[in-house]
């Protein structure tokens, strides 16, 4: 009888070790595409932080590469531990697929603290940025990202090319007569401004505001649904690193 429990513990044993190397595979995988994304949002999609009031956007961006790297090195370790069949390589397993929980947790809940803001701040902060600090000396940044930001929404203005009128930069001597930047007209060229023609500029229905509302609503969405999806990987494999370490003890005391 004792025997048969024993081959029996060895096959459980075993079948443990299986399913926790194919999470594994599925963990890491998840945790290269979560790094992807982070790094994706601030390579790619960088150039439109400047206009935003708060850092909470790009924050969750670093927080997501910090988790995508943590879990990818912690897929190798996971790798290591299942074929040593370390109690105390287990522990450390666990610890760390709770930490890369915790972690993504936090990503998690600021991304949805900030989609839930993120229409007020950006009626309140886009417009103030377009008016008062667009062609001003010390804001080259924001300058480049709000020229970049029109150019591939093809938008002009926060809501409208009219909220240009009210800008430091086109009542200023420095427009030279340009009703609207350059950035707004539809083939840029120096000076292309000064013709507020629909054929020339565009006319967007409800300006930059709406496409970067919805463009950042979308990203936050796919940050959130990648997270979720390593985060589910996570509680399946916590499972099965409790099975099996307490299998190893059962197996060995």
């Amino acid at each position: 009888m004792a025997h048969f429990k024993t081959e029996q513990d060895d096959w459980l044993i075993v079948y443990l070790k299986y399913l926790l190397f194919v999470f594994n595979f599925f963990f890491w995988v998840g945790g290269a595409a979560v790094l992807a994304v982070g790094i994706w949002t601030l390579v790619e999609k960088s150039g439109y932080l400047s206009v935003l009031a708060s850092s909470t956007f790009a924050t969750s961006a670093y927080i997501l590469i910090f988790a995508g790297a943590l879990v990818m090195a912690t897929g190798f370790l996971g790798f290591g531990t299942i074929l040593r069949e370390q109690k105390g390589c287990l522990s450390t397993y666990f610890c760390l697929l709770l930490v890369i929980f915790l972690v993504e947790l936090v990503a998690g809940v600021l991304a949805h603290v900030y989609y839930q803001r993120l229409s007020d701040e950006l009626k309140q902060h886009l417009n103030q940025t377009l008016t008062k600090n667009y062609g001003q000396p010390g804001a080259t940044q924001i300058t480049a990202s709000v020229d970049r930001l029109q150019q591939d929404f093809k938008c002009c203005g926060s809501t409208s090319s009219a909220d240009w009128q009210r800008s430091t930069y086109i009542l200023s001597r420095e427009a030279e007569g340009r009703w609207v930047p350059d950035s707004c007209c539809k083939t840029v060229v120096v000076r292309c401004g000064r013709r507020a023609h629909p054929s020339n500029i565009y006319k967007v229905e409800g300006g930059c505001l709406t496409k970067l509302e919805q463009f950042l609503a979308d990203h936050l969405l796919l940050m959130g649904a990648v997270g979720i999806g390593v985060a589910c990987l996570q509680i399946c494999g916590m499972v099965l690193t409790c099975c099996l370490h307490r299998r190893l003890q059962r197996h060995f005391y």
